[in-house]
């Protein structure tokens, strides 16, 4: 019997660029494991593409997959533009290299690696689950915020 992981992402940014965070809630049955980390100085959207793949690197074998996220631009990538952008050699429509490109041609190499069904929830509605992964974010946050103020001290 083959068994669906879940996994709940979210990012996080203050400023956007600034430091920001990524978070994992990951699920299989009634096991629950949180993954969180940040960096200094990108983006909300870097953030958002890093938890789906830290997430997905977190798996050790093949597995089925329901990747819940908040990111309409994760979404939106994965199910609309990313076929395009790879039949474009990793450009837009407009010939532009694609932002974040390095992030989503690691995705894509993950997503390939499993059967992943993508869902999407509305951000800051009070899904439990969505509401966790924003706090670990949050937390990747403050742990980058905190590395730099005991560098500088």
């Amino acid at each position: 019997m083959t068994h669906t992981i879940e996994i709940f992402t979210d990012g996080a940014c203050k400023g956007n660029p600034g430091p920001g965070g990524w978070g994992v809630l990951m699920r299989l049955g009634e096991h629950e494991k949180s993954l969180y980390g940040g960096e200094l100085q990108t983006t909300n959207n870097r953030m958002e593409l890093t938890a789906a793949i830290r997430g997905l690197e977190a798996l050790k074998k093949t597995a089925n997959v329901t990747l819940t996220t908040d990111s309409e631009y994760v979404m939106k990538g994965i199910r609309e533009w990313m076929p395009n952008w790879k039949k474009r050699g990793w450009k837009t429509a407009s010939r532009q290299p694609v932002k974040n490109a390095d992030l989503w041609m690691q995705l894509d190499e993950l997503v390939n690696q499993h059967q992943v069904e993508w869902r999407w929830v509305k951000g800051h509605s009070g899904h439990r689950e969505n509401e966790i992964a924003d706090d670990l974010a949050n937390l990747g946050v403050q742990d980058v915020l905190a590395k730099r103020s005991q560098t500088h001290a």
